[in-house]
């Protein structure tokens, strides 16, 4: 049974950073890659950043310069660091790891960008 739990979100002005975690339990953190994916309330769910197991990112056009995955797979964790953060980067987010035979996801954490 894979569990992926979120956490580091808050609330946080314009301009501000936050640290995103999330810890996976299980075996398959270190066979897959791994992301971010993010949903504010009446739009679709959107990828924001990806990982490979050997490190390679890639990054939605909106967050490129501003926000850093990266993974321990020693830790089964991955992270998002998301900094000069905008009121429009306000949405729930989620993180994924895509299999062939399923996508497992976590319940997502709050990431409020306000003044």
């Amino acid at each position: 049974q894979v569990q992926l739990v979120e956490s580091g979100g808050g609330l946080v002005q314009p301009g501000g950073s936050l640290r995103l975690s999330c810890a996976a339990s299980g075996t398959i953190f270190s066979i897959y890659p791994t992301g971010w994916y993010r949903q504010a309330p009446g739009k679709q769910r959107e990828l924001v950043a990806m990982i490979t197991r050997g490190g390679n990112t890639n990054y939605a056009d909106t967050v490129k310069g501003r926000f850093t995955i990266s993974r321990d797979n020693a830790k089964n964790t991955v992270y998002l660091q998301m900094n000069s953060l905008k009121p429009e980067d306000t949405a729930v987010y989620l993180c994924l790891i895509p299999t062939p035979t399923r996508n497992y996801w976590g319940q997502g954490t709050q990431v409020t960008v306000s003044s």
